[in-house]
């Protein structure tokens, strides 16, 4: 695993009190995790009944309200 470039910032007594990462670094973590979580999504949905498209759209029309 590669390592995170990161700096800390610290209090009077210098205990690390949060950390900064650069953007690019910030980005590539929050790809990681919302990439983990639609993995974990989609193995708790692969036993739901898979719908037809015509069940669907008619399935989708019954969640739409006015």
């Amino acid at each position: 695993m590669t390592a995170i470039p990161r700096k800390y910032i610290t209090d009077a007594r210098n205990q690390k009190q949060a950390v900064i990462v650069d953007l690019a670094t910030f980005n590539r973590m929050e790809s990681i995790i919302e990439d983990h979580g639609l993995g974990k999504f989609m193995e708790e949905a692969e036993d739901d009944p898979v719908l037809s498209v015509h069940e669907a759209r008619k399935f989708y029309k019954s969640l739409i309200k006015d």
